[in-house]
């Protein structure tokens, strides 16, 4: 059932419930078979221990020249796959739910996390603008989801995460650092061992 916004810190909500995994899955699917996920590097050299695919106009890449956005998937050279209507129509509707209206995504990053998986703290900033918001979607196995001022350290806020929960941050909130914990074991009846989350951005 879906519950009323939850402000985390100025900027930043948690729409509890807000997506209906089962309706997206296959939509999720449908892209990791056109454009399969990879464990991509980082500018250090180190693998991350998430698996990552991108659908939409461009697609977020990382490998020892940096981060950055692409047109095309660099395992295949072709595009990305569009992103379906159905995920970009989501991303609007969570958007809108926490004040930020008119959200048109360009990229959707999709991330698969086993257990034992995580994202450190880090700044959402290859976006040519910071002037959209940011809108995570969580699906699959629970985790804790964490976020940090604008610089990087210090105290930070811990947020639990479950199936089908929302968090959209822009304003102050949108150069904070955030990341996610070690995922945890766990099987989801849909998702089985792993959680999945969908990462809408502008990014051109």
């Amino acid at each position: 059932m879906l519950t009323e916004p939850v402000r985390i810190t100025p900027g930043m909500w948690l729409l509890p419930g807000f997506a209906a995994s089962e309706q997206i899955w296959s939509e999720i699917q449908s892209v990791v078979v056109a454009a399969p996920l990879r464990h991509m590097q980082t500018q250090r050299g180190f693998t991350m221990s998430v698996g990552m695919t991108n659908c939409g106009a461009v697609g977020w890449t990382s490998d020892r020249r940096g981060y950055r956005y692409s047109p095309a998937d660099p395992l295949s050279g072709l595009p990305w796959p569009a992103m379906p209507a159905l995920l970009s129509t989501l991303a609007a509707n969570a958007a809108s739910e926490a004040g930020f209206h008119n959200f048109e995504p360009d990229v959707c990053l999709i991330n698969q996390y086993k257990p034992g998986a995580q994202m450190g703290a880090h700044q959402d900033r290859n976006e040519r603008s910071f002037d959209h918001p940011i809108v995570s979607v969580s699906l699959g196995l629970s985790a804790r989801f964490f976020v940090q001022g604008e610089r990087k350290g210090g105290k930070s806020i811990p947020i639990d995460v479950h199936d089908g929960d929302v968090i959209v941050f822009g304003d102050e909130a949108r150069k904070c650092y955030h990341g996610v914990r070690k995922l945890k074991p766990g099987n989801h009846p849909l998702f089985g061992e792993a959680r999945w989350n969908l990462t809408f951005r502008v990014a051109l």
